[in-house]
């Protein structure tokens, strides 16, 4: 830490005062020490401090809150027979799936919760409605997803493991729900938004980084926020940045903003960030910034998903899904998805021409 004060003053705060004295009353430092205490973003930061030190050894942080979490969502079930179904659920789809993961991310911790928290309110209907899930009818399913709001559809993750272990009838299905056109950004709004960020002063580099490999190369917010110094290589002659199996190198003065952070990295040589590989660095001990940190700081500006739809969009028309994918980092099947939406804009665009066209030479010969 180049600056001890700053250590100095937050310790002196009340809040982490206290902390620190419960904390030195334990007879030792565990995992399982801290998750005595009362739960805080002062434990948690302290926690990570500590593991950043190897003072305690790392652990996924989202797969035990999940598991504690998930030991108290059984208890909202109503009845015994439905409480074994659920914590059957959550063990061998969810848990497995977790215990598999090299790190639980923060889209697959709520994913789950979302799934779990809506199969519990079906159990639970079923239970009113003097059935269970064995008996369950189309016609139970139907009626339960028409009371409800859209986010029951989520349901259907838990009805595809109810099938595959053989516990509901596997005709039964959730009416698919009818999803709007997500927005994007059209080429020239973001051709605008590119030569913004070249000169704006309002933004900061860091976000201004993250804002190019949006709009230019159709990154996720998700996957920006992982973004380590091994995949950017800063030269005198050019910036480089892997996103996906090659280097793209950024053409000037998009590769200004790294510049700037490579010369001066945040949160460097921190009691937090000791030997931190972030491009991002987060305010959590070790980690990255989070995903909705970052959208949320870019939304001042545009919308993120919005951009990153709009730049695939255009891209599927100049080059081959294949290519994409490699340079891209993404799978070649979203690819196409985009590419195919691409193309039906398109033909969907000249069959209005053509129809335009025979309207007027029609109108011509009479």
């Amino acid at each position: 830490m180049k600056r001890a004060n700053s250590g100095l003053t937050w310790i002196q705060q009340p809040h982490v005062t206290t902390f620190l004295r419960e904390l030195a009353a334990s007879p030792e430092i565990t995992h399982a020490g801290l998750d005595q205490l009362p739960a805080s973003p002062t434990r948690e930061y302290v926690r990570g401090l500590v593991v950043e030190h190897k003072v305690l050894p790392r652990r996924d942080e989202l797969s035990t809150r999940f598991t504690s979490w998930a030991g108290q969502a059984i208890g909202r079930v109503t009845t015994q027979n439905h409480r074994d179904v659920i914590r059957r659920y959550i063990r061998w789809h969810h848990q497995r799936r977790m215990n598999q993961m090299d790190e639980v991310t923060q889209g697959t911790f709520l994913r789950a919760k979302q799934s779990v928290t809506v199969a519990i309110e079906l159990l639970n209907w079923l239970t009113e409605h003097h059935t269970d899930l064995a008996t369950m009818t189309q016609a139970h399913l139907d009626r339960w997803q028409a009371e409800g709001p859209t986010t029951r559809g989520i349901a259907s993750r838990f009805l595809d493991w109810a099938t595959k272990t053989n516990l509901i009838d596997p005709s039964l299905k959730l009416q698919p729900h009818r999803r709007g056109t997500s927005p994007r950004l059209d080429a020239a709004t973001q051709q605008d938004l590119v030569q913004s960020l070249t000169q704006t002063t309002e933004m900061s580099p860091r976000d201004r980084a993250a804002a190019i490999l949006v709009l230019v190369f159709g990154q996720q917010i998700s996957d920006v926020v992982k973004l380590t110094w091994d995949h950017v290589t800063v030269s005198d002659e050019e910036v480089t940045i892997t996103l996906g199996a090659v280097e793209i190198a950024l053409t000037r003065p998009l590769d200004e903003p790294w510049r700037a952070l490579a010369a001066t990295p945040t949160h460097d040589q921190t009691a937090a960030h000791p030997n931190s590989n972030w491009v991002f660095r987060g305010g959590s001990p070790g980690k990255h910034l989070r995903a909705a940190s970052l959208t949320e700081r870019l939304r001042t500006g545009f919308s993120s998903r919005a951009a990153r739809l709009g730049t695939l969009h255009e891209l599927t028309k100049v080059a081959p899904v294949a290519i994409i994918a490699e340079a891209l980092g993404y799978s070649p099947v979203t690819i196409e998805r985009h590419a195919i939406d691409s193309s039906a804009n398109y033909a969907r665009y000249i069959a209005s021409t053509m129809r335009i066209q025979d309207t007027s030479r029609y109108g011509q010969r009479t």
